[in-house]
């Protein structure tokens, strides 16, 4: 295609945030579109924003630790904030041979004592005997990152459009990148809905460093720090497309897993609860499908922040013809 290509980006969640700017930092001219009042809006608005290829290899297939080992460095190329202090993986006594068995399942990290633990994170100290450091992997607040690449969109000559309930008409533009999620089963219809829950919680009287994946044999559960001793407690994986309210169990399982991790806790201010149903595919594996001069960036399920910027680039390849 001759000149600078016109490219509507629609869906302003970590997949098409990330598709936009990818796009726009290739030449695209890019318009992006959201029937939604602000970006992030869904699912990625709630993630815990883990940048943990090598923890995620207990359970997801090899595929999505070998397509991702490059998400931390593509965030901190990207938006501020991104913080490369590891991912650490404790559980409580009763369940210590959980910490062995998430070690058989993966790999580049060091088994750490109840000293080492607390070198790490001091709040911890005399709290745990055993556990797992992944040094190289990262976290970011979904939230800021997301505001930031739309900033960085608006920076590069792109445009966004929010709150108008017409989308701008395709015909105008030589390509669509869809990133819309379940809102496009008829079109893929192996797109299936994966229900998440997280707690979002203050507590002045813990400090933590890094995220913490607390193991448990039924539900393992993770605790993200934010700014300002906000934490993010989350999150489970319901087979569900209920995006209602959080159920009385996933309440208790959340906060007895930040309990566990420290007593203090217990006096934590809870600032806000949220659902969010993710896209995913049969496998779990994200996708990027061409139809035409259509492209869909899809099936996230759990592994938006850490498989966009790959699944971004192919979406780029696609549209600027130079897809393998």
């Amino acid at each position: 295609m001759q000149g600078t290509p016109r490219i509507l980006v629609k869906g302003a969640g970590v997949a098409g945030m990330t598709a936009a700017v990818t796009l726009a930092k290739r030449g695209g001219r890019v318009t992006l579109y959201d029937p939604g009042g602000r970006v992030g809006a869904g699912a990625s608005w709630m993630a815990g924003g883990m940048l943990a290829p090598w923890c995620e290899a207990e359970s997801a297939p090899e595929d999505v630790t070998a397509q991702s080992v490059a998400s931390v460095d593509w965030w901190a190329a990207h938006v501020p904030d991104v913080v490369r202090a590891g991912s650490l993986v404790l559980a409580p006594p009763r369940d210590v041979g959980e910490v062995a068995r998430f070690g058989r399942r993966t790999s580049h990290f060091q088994t750490v004592d109840g000293e080492q633990i607390a070198d790490l994170e001091p709040d911890l100290a005399g709290r745990f005997h055993k556990g797992l450091f992944f040094a190289e992997e990262g976290h970011v607040d979904p939230r800021k990152a997301l505001v930031a690449l739309l900033e960085s969109l608006k920076t590069m000559g792109g445009q966004a459009i929010f709150n108008e309930a017409d989308e701008p008409d395709a015909a105008g533009f030589d390509w669509v990148v869809d990133c819309t999620g379940l809102n496009v089963r008829k079109a893929l219809p192996a797109l299936r809905g994966v229900r998440g829950e997280m707690l979002l919680l203050r507590c002045p009287d813990v400090a933590l460093h890094r995220p913490v994946r607390m193991l448990h044999p039924r539900i393992p559960i993770y605790i993200v720090p934010r700014a300002d001793h906000v934490f993010m407690v989350g999150a489970t994986m319901i087979e569900s497309e209920n995006a209602g309210g959080m159920t009385v169990r996933s309440i208790t399982e959340l906060l007895n897993a930040a309990w566990v991790l420290h007593p203090a806790f217990a006096e934590a201010e809870i600032l806000e609860m949220g659902t969010g149903v993710r896209p995913s595919f049969p496998d779990n594996m994200p996708r990027v499908i061409q139809d035409g001069r259509t492209v869909y960036v899809n099936g996230m399920y759990r592994h938006g922040f850490l498989l966009s910027p790959t699944r971004a680039q192919e979406a780029a390849d696609i549209v600027f013809g130079t897809a393998g």
